[in-house]
């Protein structure tokens, strides 16, 4: 079970324990729609202040090839988004950047999505790019019914969950069996995303900033005599 965030939200400790808990419910999903099922109810839960979550896996044209959502708000805000051709999570697609709404009532950036938004009860938004050795996978979002829901905090954590999810998404395909997906996985953890996802946690884990917690990473691999690739793996296997 993952923590409640009516607790008061994940310490860093709880966050590096979700982390593993998505890397092991990822790894057991048979196809994409299942694994963001899975997806969409760990970001709700994990981040305070979200009364519903979406994942959206988009093609290179934009178009849907996977989605979920936590409840039928969601789903219909996620739906309209695709009927406009326009609104946060295909921005956070297109753009590889995060898209913050604090009121939908009043954000001029999607008119009509956000006026349909706004009066389904959504008015705070956070939708994050999932991406995965530079190609966009599409986009995982929280939403709020009250303005002003999130905040720097929840910005982070969101990144650093989608960050996870995306090296994780790229490898949650069908499959004959399971050693296809246990190689797909360890071949993206040799990559420079391993080593981003592990500061990340190191940051979490110890309130590190990000370059202090870098530096733990290079003199873990100095003092070891290992590439810096294989020390993020030990710190993500650890969490």
């Amino acid at each position: 079970m993952f923590p409640d965030p009516s607790s008061g939200g994940t310490s860093p400790g709880e966050l590096t324990t979700v982390f593993a808990q998505l890397h092991g419910m990822l790894l057991s999903q048979d196809d994409a729609d299942a694994a963001v099922r899975q997806l969409a109810r760990v970001a709700q839960q994990m981040i305070p202040g979200a009364t519903g979550a979406g994942v959206s896996l988009l093609d290179e044209d934009g178009s849907r090839t996977s989605t979920a959502s936590t409840d039928p708000a969601v789903e219909a805000a996620d739906a309209l988004q695709y009927e406009l051709g326009t609104g946060p999570c295909l921005s956070a697609w297109a753009t590889g950047q995060t898209q913050w709404v604090e009121d939908t009532a009043v954000d001029p950036r999607w008119a009509s999505w956000s006026s349909a938004a706004a009066e389904a009860g959504i008015r705070s938004v956070l939708s994050a790019p999932l991406i995965h050795r530079g190609r966009a996978l599409g986009a995982l979002k929280i939403y709020a019914t009250t303005p002003s829901a999130f905040g720097d905090a929840e910005q982070q954590r969101l990144g650093l969950l989608a960050d996870a999810a995306a090296t994780l998404l790229s490898s949650a395909q069908p499959v004959e069996a399971p050693v296809r997906l246990s190689e797909s996985l360890r071949a993206a953890l040799a990559s420079r995303e391993t080593v981003a996802l592990a500061t990340g946690v190191l940051m979490a884990r110890e309130h590190l900033a990000p370059e202090a917690a870098r530096s733990v990473l290079l003199e873990r691999a100095r003092a070891q005599g290992r590439h810096l690739a294989q020390v993020a793996v030990d710190v993500l296997e650890a969490a």
